[in-house]
């Protein structure tokens, strides 16, 4: 990266925490640490006076809270703002709070409001820093509401009257067995615009890997289930999967699946990190290829880095379907568009007309001969 540096406000109100990340971010050259703000009301007056490009909130804070002072700050003044959160159930339930509100992404303290070792995440806070200074805001802001058809079978002619996708569509020969989505910054809701707009008689499985750590799928697991259709879980070591069930990566574990016989079972994997993720949707996705007999419907959301490229080339030379988020609602377009730019994606999609694509393109798959 080059030319104008990132600027970026840290609000805290530690005064350690507020030295640390700040001498984390100042490390690297493209970035400028511009203020420091010591409670949530001189955040408020700090992001107005200095107009950052980025700003690093933590959750907890005296006068107003994190919660508080976003919600002011997208009402007013909308900023790229990442979320300092603790790795607690309390911690990861107002994390997704915060993301439905328009922050764009979020790290955790890796040990507690202090935490000493907080260079632990400095890699992951200098990247996210990165993402959001070009994340496209307003998309962060905006939160279709689903539609939700009755059935499968109305969800296909709901289809039927839409204009056709842009791209010519390829002609699958094998009958469709799983559906699998990556998504990563922007995912959360993305993923609670495309799942509950699914009816509950949808005739796959899915399998989602969103980038988060552990904990906070347990909640986002929880929070998707209530608002859909479908039954929607943390994926488990040898759970089956089957028809009806969303199955979500379990923070800190690669989810891969295993053939027993004529089931697909779950595997997890505490293997490295892949392109610095885990768990992480290439792992995934390449485990589908080599294990699965039929077709995939493969998914791409928004997010950063390529994250699913691999996975997708592979997956796509097996005879996958590919359906990619398309910029004009990406809050990252990172991963989606690392596929469409090879020309690997078969349909490019508007996130609100995704789960409606979904659908048109496992009708199709299913009258595959």
């Amino acid at each position: 990266m080059s030319g104008k540096k990132i600027r970026v406000l840290v609000a805290d109100d530690s005064a350690f925490m507020r030295k640390i990340i700040g001498d984390i971010l100042a490390v690297d050259p493209n970035i400028e640490v511009v203020g420091r703000a010591r409670n949530g009301i001189e955040a408020i007056v700090l992001l107005s006076e200095l107009r950052p490009d980025v700003m690093t909130l933590d959750m907890d804070m005296p006068g107003k809270n994190g919660i508080e002072v976003l919600r002011e700050i997208m009402s007013a003044n909308p900023t790229p703002i990442i979320m300092v959160s603790s790795l607690t159930k309390e911690g990861a339930n107002v994390t997704m709070q915060a993301l439905k509100l328009g922050a764009v992404d979020f790290v955790t303290k890796p040990s507690g409001t202090i935490s000493l070792d907080m260079k632990k995440v400095g890699g992951e806070l200098i990247q996210k820093v990165k993402g959001a200074s070009r994340a496209m805001l307003k998309n962060a802001l905006i939160h279709p509401v689903p539609q939700k058809p009755a059935s499968f079978a109305s969800m296909a002619k709901m289809s039927d009257s839409h204009t056709p996708p842009p791209l010519p569509r390829r002609e699958i020969t094998d009958k469709p067995e799983l559906v699998v989505i990556g998504a990563s910054t922007g995912g959360p809701n993305a993923l609670q615009t495309v799942i509950p707009a699914l009816p509950a008689d949808f005739p796959l499985p899915i399998l989602i890997v969103q980038h988060m750590p552990s904990g906070f799928t347990t909640s986002f697991a929880q929070r998707l289930n209530e608002n859909s259709e479908l039954a929607v879980s943390e994926a488990c070591e040898g759970m089956p999967v089957r028809k009806g069930a969303v199955l979500i990566a379990p923070g800190g574990y690669h989810l891969v699946v295993e053939r027993h016989g004529a089931e697909l079972l779950c595997g997890l994997r505490e293997t490295p990190p892949v392109r610095s993720v885990r768990p992480a949707a290439d792992v995934l996705f390449k485990s589908v290829a080599e294990t699965t007999i039929g077709s995939t419907l493969a998914v791409v959301l928004t997010g950063m880095g390529k994250d699913g490229y691999d996975g997708v080339k592979l997956l796509r030379a097996k005879g996958a379907y590919v359906l990619v988020e398309s910029k004009e609602t990406c809050v990252v377009y990172g991963m989606p568009g690392a596929i469409a730019g090879e020309g690997l994606a078969d349909e490019i999609l508007p996130i609100d007309a995704m789960a409606e694509g979904i659908g048109r393109a496992v009708r199709q798959m299913m009258g595959a001969r």
